[in-house]
């Protein structure tokens, strides 16, 4: 199966970064030369995305001005400007007209190195409304945990739990397929919110969403704090990403 178009969320307030993004958005934090998000993008593009949705709220001009109309990095690209952050899930109601296909969602402040067309081929195959990428954390309390069955059927999600009531050990890594259906489910205005309010609206609903867990060779880094990039810095420039 082969995704085309996606969309990649840039409208964080990035507030505990305050210092280094004063004339940027927290997705243009420069790791290995690149921008994050270029780093998803390619990635994206390698898996035969060829058209992507972008959300932006801090410093846009930064990020419109460096990635164009996309062709550059062999894709298409288009924005929104939000004037206050809509959410995860409220920035996809912009792009509902392009998002008529199955798509990827793919958080745009973390670094990741998940296998897309992976991702993608695990959707062919479990014929859900939505899988999402998996990613096993030790420390679940500041994620997403999810309840996985053993069809890898997500039954359950739980925001940022408390380590006794986390239902597994897997959260959701933010890249995932989604099928335009879910859609629906987002609320027509407002904040909304992926991990909050679609997803288990979605399982409540009795949808069909689907994990795929990530395998020991993709990885997954977070930057929250000034100290999280100065790690993944030293880390990549290393040659050494753990």
């Amino acid at each position: 199966m082969r995704v085309r178009k996606a969309m990649v969320l840039c409208g964080g307030k990035a507030t505990r970064l305050a210092a280094l993004t004063s004339d940027r958005p927290k997705p243009m934090l420069e790791i290995g030369g690149r921008p994050l998000v270029e780093h998803t993008i390619l990635q994206l593009a390698a898996a035969g995305v060829e058209q992507i949705g972008m959300n932006l709220y801090q410093h846009p001009d930064a990020v419109q001005h460096h990635f164009g109309d996309g062709s550059r990095f062999g894709v298409a690209m288009c924005y929104s400007i939000e004037p206050e952050p809509f959410g995860t899930a409220g920035a996809l109601r912009v792009f509902g007209g392009m998002l008529d296909e199955p798509f990827f969602v793919a958080y745009g402040d973390n670094l990741t190195t998940c296998d897309f067309a992976a991702l993608a081929r695990a959707h062919e195959e479990h014929r859900g409304i939505a899988t999402i990428a998996l990613f096993w954390r030790d420390d679940v309390t500041k994620h997403s945990a999810v309840e996985l069955q053993r069809d890898m059927r997500i039954t359950r999600f739980i925001e940022k739990p408390k380590p006794e009531e986390a239902p597994s050990h897997w959260i959701s890594a933010g890249m995932m397929v989604l099928e335009p259906a879910v859609l629906e489910y987002v609320p027509d205005d407002g904040f909304a919110d992926l991990g909050f309010h679609v997803f288990p609206a979605l399982v409540a609903g009795g949808e069909k969403l689907y994990g795929y867990t990530m395998g020991d060779s993709e990885g997954l880094w977070w930057i929250d704090t000034p100290e999280d990039y100065a790690r993944v810095s030293r880390q990549w420039s290393a040659g050494f990403m753990s």
